[in-house]
């Protein structure tokens, strides 16, 4: 599996339709996932990007990994309140969503996806 690349119509229906309820949107997909959102241009993200890659194979068919450009979809960028890239987006299929800003390590990554997604 590779990462995708979501428009804000492919996450409405990928992810959820945030804008029929945007405090309350139900997460629709069939494996938890994580969203980064990022921009072609940030320091940071190209750093992200070969983590998420990786994972991307890693956790196949146990968690689904997406990627937000922000540059170009910017209704997705204001409806989360995005200020700081990369910014990630923990969807787990039970529980609350979680935004968590700022580039980490793999192993670090690895551990919160076990803690946030797998558990």
């Amino acid at each position: 599996m590779e990462v995708i690349h979501l428009t804000k119509e492919e996450f409405i229906k990928r992810i959820g339709d945030f804008e029929s309820d945007p405090s309350g949107w139900k997460f629709v997909g069939d494996r938890p996932c994580l969203v980064d959102f990022y921009a072609p241009w940030c320091v940071y993200c190209k750093r992200l990007a070969p983590i998420l890659d990786e994972f991307a194979g890693e956790f196949e068919g146990k968690i689904d990994i997406y990627k937000v450009d922000v540059d170009q979809e910017e209704e997705l960028e204001t409806a989360f309140s995005i200020r700081t890239i990369p910014t990630l987006l923990f969807c787990p299929m039970e529980g609350s969503r979680e935004q968590l800003i700022g580039t980490m390590g793999k192993q670090e990554l690895r551990r919160l996806i076990q803690e946030k997604l797998l558990k």
